[in-house]
């Protein structure tokens, strides 16, 4: 478990310069609120020390703001659908539970799922009726049966 922002800022624009939209208030501010929000739910920060930059983009400045605050920046592994559990069927890059739980399924036995971080978002828009997370269950009793171990990112980063 990990911070993701509060307000899913964009940091950086989408060209490759990946120009700063944000200052380091603004950063600061927004992980604050975003642990805020975790506390609620007895999540602390020491107890949820990695952050995931909203939509998985950033650049080294915000790499450095993030190490100011003793967080760990880390990123989903590419090869999957996974992280599209967000979209909503209005969106243009819409991927339905079917099209993700398949993407995971085909790259595992096309490569290797050892050592992946799947993304899958526990919050949803209410527009999202198949929610990924509801298979969670079920992809992980696949992998299981596959040989897979779950473990923590802390044991899988030390």
């Amino acid at each position: 478990m990990g911070a993701h922002s509060n307000k899913h800022l964009l940091y950086n624009d989408w060209t490759a310069d990946k120009k700063l939209l944000v200052t380091e208030s603004e950063f600061n501010e927004d992980l604050k609120l975003n642990y805020s929000e975790m506390k609620k739910f007895g999540i602390n920060k020491t107890d949820a020390n990695y952050y995931l930059p909203p939509y998985e983009w950033n650049d080294s400045t915000i790499t450095s703001w993030t190490k100011k605050n003793n967080l760990s920046l880390i990123n989903f592994t590419k090869g999957t659908l996974s992280h599209a559990d967000y979209t909503t069927p209005k969106d243009k890059n819409y991927k339905s539970t079917k099209t993700i739980y398949k993407s995971i399924l085909d790259y595992e036995s096309e490569e290797s799922l050892h050592g992946f971080l799947l993304l899958s978002h526990i919050g949803t828009h209410p527009d999202r009726t198949d929610k990924f997370y509801l298979e969670l269950e079920n992809l992980i009793k696949t992998l299981k049966h596959k040989g897979y171990q779950f473990v923590s990112l802390n044991t899988m980063l030390d």
